[in-house]
């Protein structure tokens, strides 16, 4: 092993010391000492972690650890946007979890170590390695789902998600395990050199399939996403933020690689598959959230249709296809943490305002709550001068230089059905308070934490829409680094005939 070896994943080190800090931390105050600090110290740790992703722009793009992991422009764009998301994530938690909330100590040790597996997920290129990733994402987000466990949706939502995930997982499981049968490794480049070449083709495309519906389902996407309204109604909403965006980000980044690394060969056989997976989440998530009356619920199946959106993209050839799901990705974070940053706000830690019909009135009760909403809102809906707009302009654009026309014109059909429930929404909003409505409070009891993740998202989500180029030059020169290189036999550390990241 070469010791600068330990800089490939410097991000994860940091994240795992600072779980294992809160974690001693934790143990050692009083029972009734408030936890709060201990956010603060996990706001800490994830702050070096985005900044070490940062300074992994100085190395050269190569792999480590017996070629297990790899650093490259690619990886680190998305090891900024998980940091980035977990984050905002703990600066709303910080001001919107009770004091006398249980456990959260373990709450944000468990967003941490969560952090570590999605990280890990975007750079490895060993599918035990990413199978191990996978599994740290999943666990920590298993457990978080049902954090609010004195409510009986909390441990219903952290138990389907546990079943059906397991089910995934063992699809992925089972994928990886007719790849290897086939060529006799599990590395990522040597799968992309083998696998033209193995003589059971049946066995190749099997384990394709099975890997795709293990990365599907992590993403959401119909048909494999029937799990997701019950989890995201039942667990608190500043988990959902995370879980809606961040092992999301992970996930697209784990097909990207298995897409264009593992098997682009097989592109004549997955690019219809994902078309039909596409349509078939953009119309059956905006058919459903137009049938919704819980708020959660509704953007959960909004979720989908997203989903939907962003496998659109991947119709575009190569590098185009590549950077317009990356940017997609980095938009759509931007805009869901920020709406349920907002709802968070407004119904609180039970979610006392669960119902479309609760918000009436929201911007005369607190201007500012309302104003953020329609602003989010808009931006999901995809008008001009937001993240939302740019995002699915880039994947439209994309799709079409694929020759997936009809596929664009299904989504932009798919994004005006979707303006219904959005735009249902801000009315109800903008619409006079009922006598009985109470003046909201939520922002006098928010402090500077909750008030910069509201500032993150709305700036970030502004920005994208109007001035995208630094974003836009990261995920094309990403894009362009998701290639296979040449496998040099019995290669560890840094292969030396890389480049320097730009």
């Amino acid at each position: 092993m070469n010791p600068g070896d330990i800089l490939r994943i410097l991000p994860e080190i940091v994240l795992t010391l600072t779980g294992v800090l809160i974690m001693l931390i934790d143990a050692s105050l009083p029972p009734r000492l408030p936890r709060r600090t201990l956010g603060w110290v996990a706001a800490f740790g994830v702050t070096l972690a985005l900044w070490a992703s940062l300074w992994q722009l100085s190395l050269p793009v190569g792999t480590a650890f017996y070629s297990t992991v790899e650093t490259s422009p690619f990886t680190i764009f998305f090891h900024v946007l998980i940091c980035g998301i977990v984050l905002v994530v703990l600066l709303l938690s910080l001001d919107t979890l009770p004091e006398d909330s249980h456990h959260q100590g373990e709450y944000y040790a468990l967003i941490v170590f969560g952090a570590v597996g999605m990280c890990l997920l975007t750079s490895g290129i060993e599918l035990l390695v990413i199978f191990i990733a996978l599994e740290i994402s999943s666990i920590s987000t298993y457990v978080l789902a049902g954090y609010r466990k004195e409510s009986g949706r909390g441990p219903e939502a952290a138990l389907k998600y546990f079943l059906l995930g397991s089910f995934a997982t063992g699809f992925l499981l089972y994928g990886i395990a007719l790849a290897f049968g086939a060529t006799g490794t599990t590395q990522v480049y040597e799968l992309a050199q083998y696998l033209p070449n193995a003589q059971n083709h049946m066995l190749v495309a099997a384990a394709m399939a099975l890997m795709l519906v293990g990365i599907l389902f992590k993403v959401s996407a119909a048909p494999f996403h029937v799990w997701t309204p019950d989890v995201y109604e039942g667990a608190p909403s500043p988990v959902v933020a995370l879980m809606s965006t961040a092992p999301k980000a992970a996930a697209f980044a784990l097909l990207l690689r298995v897409l264009y690394e593992i098997f682009p060969s097989l592109h004549q056989a997955w690019a219809p598959l994902l078309w039909c997976v596409s349509v078939l989440s953009m119309t059956v998530g905006n058919l459903a959230a137009l049938r919704q009356q819980n708020v959660k619920r509704m953007l959960a199946y909004s979720s989908i249709a997203h989903a939907g959106y962003l496998l659109a993209a991947l119709a575009g050839l190569g590098a185009s296809g590549i950077a317009a799901a990356s940017f997609y990705t980095a938009a759509y974070a931007a805009m869901n943490v920020g709406i349920f940053a907002v709802i968070t706000l407004a119904s609180g830690y039970d979610d006392a305002r669960v119902l479309i019909a609760d918000y009436r009135g929201l911007i005369y009760r607190s201007p500012v709550l309302g104003i953020l909403l329609i602003f989010f809102l808009t931006s999901l809906v995809g008008i001009p001068f937001t993240a939302g707009f740019f995002g699915k302009f880039y994947a439209f654009a994309a799709a079409m230089g694929g020759n997936a026309n009809w596929l664009a014109l299904i989504g932009l059909l798919n994004s005006g059905l979707a303006a219904a429930y959005y735009l249902r929404l801000a009315f109800v909003t903008v619409q006079a308070p009922a006598e009985s409505q109470q003046p909201e409070q939520a922002l006098s009891r928010a402090g500077v934490a909750v008030a910069a993740a509201l500032l993150f998202t709305a700036g970030a989500t502004f920005l994208l829409g109007v001035v995208p180029t630094r974003v836009l030059q990261a995920v094309e020169t990403g894009a362009h680094t998701l290639q296979v290189p040449s496998v040099e036999s019995g290669s560890s550390g840094v292969n030396a005939s890389t480049q320097p990241a730009p």
